[in-house]
């Protein structure tokens, strides 16, 4: 019902929209001799600010068109090397540097199905790609699949992990951002219980809910709080005509995003408030940057509802990995079994998505890895998306999972992979992340 309603709200206000649209045209058209005068500009900055709150945002592009490698400018290609029904696998091909050959490290980023496009680690990926062979999960809106494709779980998510990590093939490196950190610590367990030869050579999991009853969030306790029964009554819908899921069940996005929405309500009033006097003052820099935060931040993705619902049950409510009860496939999730994959894990100090000592859990869990296996790195200053784009990522963050991949893959080149010790990093971890963060 609340996706009807959502349709049909935004159909009725596609005439006022453009309505406003049009106003506004007429009151900056040159033609206009009032066009400059208070009123005028601020009539039009108000019918701009009511089109970008009320409009649909679709699926942003990554525009990455190059990078520099070795200090030479070089083209990028967006290549879909691997398609799945609810995700394709995207190279960044750099022109003229052949996959295999150029001696940089593979790096898997594996994006979170969480409501926004793969394209909100625009920066994650840019950041890697002058000096890594990148690939990136890109998520499938959910009510853009077809019914009859089938349903999408956790349990097929991890499959697709698994899937993309045998198609690269061995000596490649995983960064999973957010949600992906467990069905990402899962695909590498199960992979490590199977001695797979392509089992991954690091696995970097940045603000990850792998144990959220460490410092929990405002998100955790909600989860927490509510039965599963709750969710599937009040958040899951059916995809509405004429879309081509039609009929699926999906956790909308808008609703995600209203969710993330009222966590700052007020910071993103006064952003649009900020907004609109820029517009009236004429300050193009300061609206260009708001413009295109939000076309990012707004455009959101229908979620498959078995993966929403058995996510919440497994992850949040039943802490199921932690607890050493996470099954996938009729298997228990062991990751005490992971012995050839470095682990690095990467929190943000004002993390109110995922709180500290969430993703730092998994050091404990991974107690079959040498301690010269254990990174933990906790970044001072930065919220939940501080850790994967900003300044501090680029500056801090990325030089530190960088040179993480290289100590790994120099080491596995020469044969000194770390493969033993339990349980011998268990102090380790936490001194790194004090160290790393004064």
């Amino acid at each position: 019902m609340h996706y009807h309603t959502y349709e049909l709200t935004h159909a009725w206000l596609h005439p006022v929209r453009l309505m406003s649209r049009a106003m506004k045209a007429q009151l900056e058209t040159p033609l206009n001799p009032f066009a400059s005068t208070p009123l005028v500009r601020n009539v039009a900055a108000a019918c701009e600010v009511f089109e970008g709150m009320t409009r649909r945002y679709g699926k942003p592009e990554f525009g990455i068109k190059e990078t520099r490698v070795r200090g030479i400018t070089v083209p990028v290609r967006e290549e879909v090397v691997l398609g799945k029904t609810f995700c394709n696998l995207l190279h960044f091909d750099r022109e003229g540097i052949a996959a295999g050959e150029s001696g940089d490290p593979k790096v898997l980023i594996v994006a979170p199905m969480s409501g926004h496009y793969a394209t909100l680690l625009r920066s994650t990926v840019q950041e890697m790609l002058g000096e890594h062979d990148t690939y990136i999960t890109d998520w499938t809106d959910a009510r853009d699949v077809p019914l009859y494709d089938g349903s999408f779980d956790l349990d097929d998510f991890i499959d697709y992990i698994i899937a993309f990590i045998r198609f690269l093939g061995p000596d490649t490196h995983v960064i999973a951002v957010c949600q992906p950190a467990v069905p990402a610590l899962a695909a590498a367990a199960v992979m490590a219980a199977d001695d797979d030869p392509c089992q991954p050579a690091s696995m970097t999991l940045m603000g990850g809910p792998v144990d959220t009853r460490r410092n929990p969030t405002r998100v955790n306790r909600l989860a927490e709080e509510k039965p599963i029964s709750w969710f599937e009554r009040n958040v899951i819908n059916r995809v509405p005509f004429p879309n081509a899921g039609f009929g699926r069940r999906v956790y909308p996005g808008f609703i995600q995003l209203t969710g993330f929405m009222t966590m700052n309500l007020e910071r993103h009033t006064q952003a649009h408030m900020k907004l609109f006097e820029n517009l009236v003052r004429g300050d193009c820099d300061s609206v260009n940057a708001h413009k295109a935060f939000y076309e990012e931040y707004l455009a959101v993705m229908d979620l498959p509802a078995e993966f929403y619902l058995q996510t919440v049950k497994t992850v949040f409510q039943d802490h199921a990995l932690p607890n050493g009860r996470m099954m996938h496939r009729g298997r228990r999730v062991d990751c005490a079994a992971i012995r050839k994959t470095a682990l690095m894990t990467v929190e943000g100090e004002r993390d109110d998505i995922c709180g500290l000592g969430q993703t730092e859990a998994a050091h404990d869990l991974c107690s079959g890895l040498a301690a010269d296996a254990h990174h933990a790195y906790v970044q001072p200053g930065v919220g939940h998306y501080g850790v994967f784009s900003g300044t501090r990522w680029r500056t801090e963050i990325q030089p530190r999972i960088r040179e993480m991949i290289r100590s790994v893959q120099s080491r596995r080149s020469t044969g000194q992979a770390a493969t033993g010790a339990p349980h011998a990093h268990r102090a380790a971890p936490r001194a790194f992340a004090k160290v790393a963060a004064r």
